[in-house]
């Protein structure tokens, strides 16, 4: 005769019964690793639920989605487009100086 193992994993509410195996030795280890597959399928889901969450918010890569101009010839202009902040000193920004930009985006947000 077969003997039925059931487990429940109390914070989630998951309840597992095996009876695969004539031993409950066996069948407790059998219930034991369908939980923690179990468990880790809703794991997976919930990791996956917030990364489409993230994508979401993404816009798409097309032309005319820029965040910054730069405009090198036949003037010289930078023109962030989400602040609206243009400077002339190309060069500077060029080189790394986006302090005004990134004060400019956090004020903005």
């Amino acid at each position: 005769m077969e003997t039925a193992v059931r487990l429940k994993h109390a914070p989630s509410g998951i309840i597992i019964e095996c009876q695969i195996e004539r031993s409950q030795l066996m069948n407790k280890e059998h219930a034991l690793r369908m939980l923690k597959s179990r468990l880790y399928q809703i794991e997976i889901d919930k990791r996956n639920a917030e990364r489409d969450k993230v994508e979401a918010g993404k816009k798409r890569i097309d032309f005319g989605s820029q965040i910054r101009n730069y405009v090198l010839h036949p003037y010289k202009l930078i023109k962030d487009l989400r602040t609206g902040i243009e400077r002339t000193d190309v060069q500077n920004v060029l080189d790394g100086d986006l302090d005004e930009y990134i004060k400019g985006f956090l004020m903005q947000s």
